[in-house]
C-alpha cells in the first residue's frame, strides 16, 4: 500500500530505516521503515506481540537494533542514549504505567520540569509551566490528588502531560487510552488534536481502533515485527492483509 503524498508542512521528524530486532533466535521486528511527520498523529497498530513497543524502544534509544537506522530530521541518532534524545526533543508513554504514586499529579509532572531545567539549563517559570500544562491536559481538577487515588485513565492522562513538560517535538504514546472511559478518550482525543494542529509529531499505538482511524493521518501496521500495511486510515481499513492479520471485518473499526 502506498503512502499518502505528504504535503509540505507535513515534514518528516522521524524516520527508521530497515529496523531488525531480534532477541535470541526469534526476530521481534523484521526489517521495519516507517516515517513521523510534524503536525501529524501517526498510528502504529497490530496484535500483541508484533513489535510495535520494541519499535518505540528502538526510537527511543532503549533496544539498540540489530541492523537498520532512527533519524531525526534526517540525522542518524541510532548510537545515541536515551538522555540525548529526549534533550533533542524526543519524549514517550509507557505501555505499563511509570508514575511516581507517592507523589500528587501536579509533582509528577512537576518533576519532568525539575530534570529539564537541571540538564539543559533552560530558563522558565517552573510554577507557570506546570499550570499551563495541567490546565491543558485537563488535570487542574485534581493536581493536589497522588497519583495513586485517581482513576487508571486519568492516571495515563498524568504520564502525557509529564511528557509534555519536556517541551517535546516528538511525543511517542504507548496504550494511552487503555483504562479510559468514553468521555475520557473523547477528551483526550481532541487534547492530541490541539497538540497535532500546533506542529507535534505524535506517534500513537492504540488498540482503540475507531480511535486510531479518527486521529491519524497515516497508519503504519505490524504482524509478526514485519510491516505489513502503511496508508492512510481507508486503505488500512480495505487491506486484505491487515483485515486476516488484525482488525477483521470493516465493521470492526
Amino acid at each position: 500500500m502506498s503512502t499518502p503524498e505528504k504535503r509540505d508542512h507535513e515534514k518528516p521528524i522521524l524516520e527508521t530505516r530497515g529496523i531488525v530486532v531480534r532477541f535470541g533466535g526469534n526476530t521481534a521486528v523484521n526489517d521495519v521503515s516507517l516515517t513521523m511527520a510534524e503536525g501529524r498523529i501517526t498510528g502504529l497498530i497490530g496484535p500483541n506481540g508484533a513489535g510495535k513497543t520494541t519499535m518505540f524502544n528502538t526510537i527511543t534509544g532503549l533496544q539498540k537494533p540489530d541492523s537498520g537506522r532512527v533519524l531525526l530530521d534526517g540525522a542518524d541518532i541510532t548510537r545515541l542514549s536515551p538522555a540525548k534524545r529526549a534533550r533533542k526533543g524526543m519524549a514517550r508513554t509507557f505501555q505499563r504505567l511509570e508514575l511516581f504514586l507517592s507523589l500528587s499529579v501536579r509533582d509528577n509532572v512537576r518533576v519532568a520540569g525539575d530534570i529539564l531545567k537541571t540538564t539543559t539549563r533552560k530558563r522558565f517559570d517552573l510554577d507557570a509551566r506546570t499550570d499551563e500544562i495541567l490546565e491543558r491536559t485537563g488535570l487542574s481538577d485534581i493536581a493536589g490528588r497522588d497519583v495513586s487515588d485517581i482513576p487508571i485513565g486519568r492516571a495515563r492522562v498524568v504520564e502525557v502531560a509529564r511528557a509534555l513538560m519536556t517541551s517535546p517535538r516528538l511525543l511517542l504514546l504507548d496504550e494511552p487510552a487503555s483504562g479510559q472511559t468514553e468521555a475520557e478518550t473523547e477528551a483526550f482525543a481532541e487534547m492530541l488534536t490541539g497538540l497535532a494542529a500546533e506542529g507535534l509529531a505524535i506517534c500513537l499505538v492504540e488498540h482503540d481502533l475507531p480511535l486510531v482511524m479518527r486521529l491519524c493521518a497515516t497508519i503504519h501496521v505490524l504482524d509478526y515485527g514485519a510491516l505489513i500495511a502503511s496508508g492512510t486510515p481507508q486503505e488500512v481499513k480495505d487491506s486484505p492483509e491487515v483485515i486476516a492479520a488484525y482488525i477483521g471485518t470493516e465493521e470492526a473499526v
